[in-house]
């Protein structure tokens, strides 16, 4: 072992970042919401999970709501 080190990793042993800090948020929803939530996760989803992918599955419905359809 070297002199004067305690361990040989490296010092810091975090989780790396995940996400861009300003992508952020906080939310409050009506009351029982969370608990309809919690009632309808999958076996080892989270609920971080769940509203991640509702978020993305309501984006991409609005965002192809707005696409101009194509003309006959």
């Amino acid at each position: 072992m070297t002199a004067g080190l305690a361990s040989d990793t490296p010092r810091r042993m975090g989780r790396t970042q995940v996400n861009d800090p300003d992508e952020k948020t906080s939310a409050r929803f009506a009351t029982g919401t969370m608990a309809r939530i919690k009632a309808v996760l999958k076996a080892k989803e989270s609920m971080n999970g769940f509203l991640k992918a509702a978020v993305e599955a309501e984006l991409t419905r609005r965002e192809r709501a707005t696409r101009k359809p194509k003309p006959d």
